[in-house]
Order: structure tokens, then sequence, then C-alpha cells
């Protein structure tokens, strides 16, 4: 009963209004999940209660039997889950309650496409937790009171923008959760449903979901012998055995999607999971899962989560984020660990050895298991792929130890002709390597097309040898952290001076070496008409059907470096670039035999500026360029 009558009337956050509209509109066919939340959310304020009373036992306040009871009231239309775990103090509630406490909430909303479908996926990702009960519910109320604490307090809503607060008496800790059903749910009323979803969806938790069961009368069996009575009592529901302590053999596919569902608080099924149990120097458990989807906050770094810790099977603590690196910051799931102590903190973790450890064999078992999924299955991996491989390309500047299995796992565009876009693997394009190549050829640029079309491919094509094609922001990042593969070494194709290596035989060395002499009064004419604007002048042995290209001085800062760079805010020094002159081509034969100083000067500026619009995508001054390739057309 209240204690007063006196309810404080708020206001949702409007974020939650929203959620609230989309979750009764969009998860209609998912409704059951609401139990496998609230069951989960109940589980875990038993898990933080266990923990804090380590240090302080009294919070107990005398009942250490922990469990979450779900009861119901067919008259009433009405289904409670309560637990007597850690509860909440009206503030938490107020917070708790009344908003949704995530990072990066507005840019998750801007997502959202009006598409049911679709946004239920969305909203699966994201995590709908205490809001799920209103897929069931026109009204939720929540009584609760915080383990230690006098004061208890009622919190209500019709999940229609505003909720009220009132104290209350409230004699038990914990958490007590009422839904009153809407009408096309009464369903979850009955309590054979509700222990079939049980079953499903909660079987693995380890501490006990009880519900009650009627008394029994005394009868008599089928063979005549004498069956006593029994007292009505809460019962027991789930199996109640961590799933991750059971021996892998015993765990159905089945079981590990369901467990996965709860970890991750996801719709979807998991694409792959690894389970460990390691034993010697440290021992440890680790269920570790790869999501099918990316959830809608992967590129925030800031907010890694997604890896519980256990100590000797209590719970510690959600996101330990010293279990697993940044570029894994998508894989869920949990560490178990005999090792550490209870009382660990995150500053702790940090510098523990025992930490290390199992992070360094968690993200082992993490590749290896991408690495089987890449050979069994390609059609599951480039899913894979599409979803988390931009993030994996964090992995060789963060991880030096696993370099070559990360290697191994990145997939990239390629000019091979029977290849689909950004899929060849490192192993498939040294498998096809021509004799006598040395170097993994690679070219990043803004855009796939324009990595297609770079100049720079131009002897490549000619000589049928392959090249990777890169062009996602984080591609120039990668390559300056990768060096080799396989003992073969990664060559842009833009960078320093080509070489072929034995690529070329004597008599395209002798070619190129008369090529060079002939042209090199020309060469000198151009070098000093375009002066401190370029680096230096040097005939191409890149272009066949180009008059001219620009590329980077091997030490110099690349155009993709630069402009990473810039959009992060950076000031960026001015790269001078080496301009490479096709001799052969019919245009620039035309400006060599070009007599009128000034004349060649103009053309120079023009073959200058379009090999740097083909390299950059952009010029710092475009209207003199094409006035004066005007001019230049005008004149001819």
């Amino acid at each position: 009963m209240a204690e007063s009558q006196h309810a404080e009337k708020h206001g949702f956050q409007t974020e939650v209004k929203q959620l609230l509209h989309l979750m009764i509109h969009s998860l209609y066919s998912n409704k059951e999940i609401f139990l496998r939340e609230l069951i989960s959310n109940a589980s875990d304020a038993s898990d933080k209660l266990r923990f804090k009373a380590l240090q302080n036992n009294d919070l107990m306040e005398g009942d250490g039997d922990l469990r979450v009871r779900i009861s119901v009231d067919p008259e009433q239309n009405t289904l409670t889950v309560s637990d007597n775990g850690i509860g909440m103090t009206k503030d938490e509630v107020m917070s708790n309650l009344g908003t949704i406490a995530k990072s990066g909430t507005k840019e998750f909303f801007s997502q959202l496409s009006g598409d049911q479908a679709k946004d239920s996926q969305l909203i699966g990702q994201f995590g709908v937790g205490f809001y799920s009960a209103f897929i069931v519910a026109d009204r939720v109320t929540v009584r609760t009171r915080a383990a230690g604490e006098s004061d208890a307090v009622q919190w209500e809503s019709a999940g229609d923008g505003e909720f009220t607060i009132m104290p209350i008496t409230k004699t038990d800790r914990g958490t007590e959760i009422t839904l009153h059903l809407r009408d096309d749910s009464k369903e979850f009323a009955d309590a054979w449903r509700l222990r079939s979803i049980v079953k499903t969806y909660s079987d693995h938790l380890s501490i006990p979901v009880q519900m009650w069961k009627e008394a029994e009368e005394e009868r008599e069996g089928p063979d005549g012998e004498k069956i006593e009575a029994v007292p009505g009592h809460w019962e027991t529901v789930n199996a109640g055995k961590a799933l991750w302590l059971r021996e892998k053999s015993e765990i159905s596919d089945d079981e590990y999607k369901e467990f996965y569902k709860t970890v991750a608080h996801d719709f979807d099924e998991p694409l792959l999971w690894t389970h460990s149990k390691v034993e010697g120097k440290h021992e440890y458990t680790s269920l570790m899962y790869i999501p099918k989807r990316a959830p809608w906050d992967l590129w925030n770094r800031e907010n890694q989560k997604g890896i519980k810790l256990y100590v000797q099977r209590v719970f510690i603590m959600d996101d330990a984020e010293q279990f697993m690196p940044t570029y894994l910051r998508f894989v869920r799931g949990l560490v178990d660990s005999n090792d550490l102590p209870l009382n660990v903190s995150r500053e702790i973790l940090q510098d523990n050895k025992v930490t290390r450890a199992m992070r360094s064999a968690s993200t082992k078992k993490v590749l290896q298991a991408l690495a089987r999924l890449a050979k069994d299955d390609a059609e599951k991996y480039n899913d894979f792929w599409d979803n988390f491989g931009n993030v994996l390309k964090e992995g060789p500047a963060e991880d030096q130890g696993n370099i070559e299995r990360i290697a191994e796992l990145l997939r990239f565009a390629s000019t091979h002709d029977d290849v689909a876009e950004q899929r060849v693997s490192l192993d498939a394009y040294i498998e096809r390597m021509k004799e006598g190549q040395e170097a993994i050829y690679y070219i990043v640029a803004d855009s796939h097309d324009a990595a297609k079309n770079n100049p720079a491919l131009e002897v490549f094509r000619k000589k049928g040898v392959e090249v990777l094609l890169l062009s996602d922001r984080i591609d120039e990042w990668l390559m300056s952290h990768i060096d080799e593969y396989k003992e073969k070494k990664f060559q842009s194709v833009t960078r320093g001076d080509l070489d072929l290596g034995q690529l070329e035989d004597e008599a395209d060395k002798e070619a190129q070496e008369k090529l060079e002499k002939d042209f090199e009064t020309t060469r000198d004419r151009f070098a000093k008409v375009l002066g401190e604007k370029v680096k230096k002048v040097r005939v191409t042995h890149r272009l066949t059907d180009s008059p001219a290209c620009i590329v980077t001085d091997d030490h110099d800062m690349s155009t993709q470096m630069a402009k990473l760079m810039e959009a992060a805010g950076q000031k960026v020094p001015e790269t001078k670039y080496i301009f490479e002159v096709n001799p052969e081509h019919a245009l620039v034969q035309r400006i060599a035999n070009e007599q009128d100083d000034s004349q060649f000067a103009e053309w120079a500026e023009v073959l200058l500026e379009q090999a740097t619009l083909a390299e950059r995508g952009s010029l710092k001054d475009p209207a003199s360029f094409i006035r004066r390739l005007n001019k230049l057309l005008l004149a001819i």
C-alpha cells in the first residue's frame, strides 16, 4: 500500500517515447522476448547484490537465497516478475526507467527507416531491456527498495509519454514489476505458456527462476500406490546451471543461440561462437560470440562493450573491455576466472598478468574461429566481412602480435577479372602471383572506381599483374602498419620508384634506359618550368596509355594518409610529388616539340594538374586549370 498519495508526474526522455512507440509497433511478432529481458534484468540485479555483499554482507538482510519469481493473476490479467536483488533508490529509478542511458542514442534513432521489419532488427541491436514490457502491457507498475535502504518507491506508466513516482512501504528488498496485460496478450497470463518461455530463454541462468505450483491433495497412483499431498510451493522452472560451466558435448546449438540472445540482448542468432575451458597455469572458461549483424554503435570506440566478467561463478562486471582488443569490440560473451580476486576492479584488471594472459588467449580463439569460418563457409564469412571488415582492419595497428592472423582474414577488391568486389584474400592473391613477382602490389584511393582507373595501374595491366584496390578510409592506416604477409612485401603502385624486379626482362630494362636518355633534355625542361611545384621530374615506368602521373616519394606522407589526418582535424605539411612523364605518349611528344617556352610551360602545368586530379581527386585552383586548358584548346 502507498504511504502517500502524492505522486510526482514526469515526462519521458524524447528517445524513450520513440523507442516505446517503435517496440509496440515493430516487435509484435516477437512479443515473448519481453519475459527474457525482464528475467535477465532480475538475474543481473541478483548478481550485483551478491558481488556487493562480498564487501558488506549486511546488504543481504538475512536473506541470502537469491531468486526470480514469476506470478500471474488471470482474473486481473496481470503478470509479475520479482527479484530479491540489489533493488533501486528513487534516483536510480528516475535514471534507469525515465531515460535511455546510452551514448549515441541520437545516432541510433537517425538510422531508423520507418520500415518495421528493418527497425525491429535495429532495435534488437540497441537493446530493449525493461521497456520491452510495453510490448504486451498497456500499464506497468514497478515497486522497488534498494538493499540496505529503508525507503521504497513505486513507478508507474502507461507508456504514453509520462510516468509517476511515489513513496511506498515495501518490507522486502529488490524489485517487483507488474504488467497489466493488453487484451491481445492474455496468453501471457497462462502459467504453462510462461514456463515454456522460461525453459526456452532462461534455462541457462544460474539463479533460480521460480513459479508457484498449486497444492496437490493426497491421491492414489495408477498402480494403487498412495501419493501424499503436496502443499503449494515455489517451484524452480529453469535448470539453474550456468551454461558455460557445462560440457560442450552436453549443450545443443539451440541452447548456445538462446544464451547469446540473453547475453547480447539481440533478437538475431549469432554468426558463430567459441567455447573453451582452460586449465593449468591459469584456470578460466570463456564463451565468445560473433554477432550476425553489426551493432548500431559499432564505430563508437569509446563505448566498447560485450564481455561480462565472472570470478568463481560470481558476476563481477559488465563490459570488461580488458579481455578483448578494441578491433574485436563486436565480440559478445563472458569469461569466468578461478584466478582473479572477487574484489577485482577495472584498475586492477588493467595491469594484471592473469588478465593479459586471458586476453591474449581469448583474442587468438576468436581469430582462429573466424579463420575456420572463412575456410569452411566463404558465404558466411563474406557476410561477416561486410559487417565487421573495416573494424578488423584496425587490428594490425593495435595488435602487432597477431598481424599474421589478422592479415589472413582481410579481404580486398582486386584487378583480377574473376573475383567479386572486396572478396580477395591475401592467400588467393599469392597463389595467383606471376612467376618472378616478389611483392604484393596495392593502390589506395578515394573510391573503388578511382583506384581501378588510376593511371599507375597501366603497366600492371599490360603485364597481367594483379593489384589490390583499396578504397576505404581506414585502408591507408592499415597499410602503414602491415609490411608483409608470408614473406611477401607490400608495395604501393603510387609510391617511390617502381621496381618490378624479375617481372622486367633485359629488353625492357634496355628500352627504358634508352627512353630516359633520349628524353633527358625535355625532362630537364619540364623540371625548369615546374620548379618548386614538384619534388622532381622523371621518366615513368608505370604508364602505357596516359601522358603523366604524380607519385609520392618513399618517405613522404601518402595522399590518402594526408586526407585521413586532415579529416581528423590535424595540420598536415604540404607534400611535393614526383612528376612522372610518359615520353611515348603522343601528347607528350607534341609538347616536347613546342618551341614557344610560354606555351610549353602552359602545357606542363596542364599535365601536372591532370595528374594531380587523377591522384587526389581535386585541385587547389580548378578555375585556373580550366582557363589554362581552354586557352590551349583554342590555340590548337
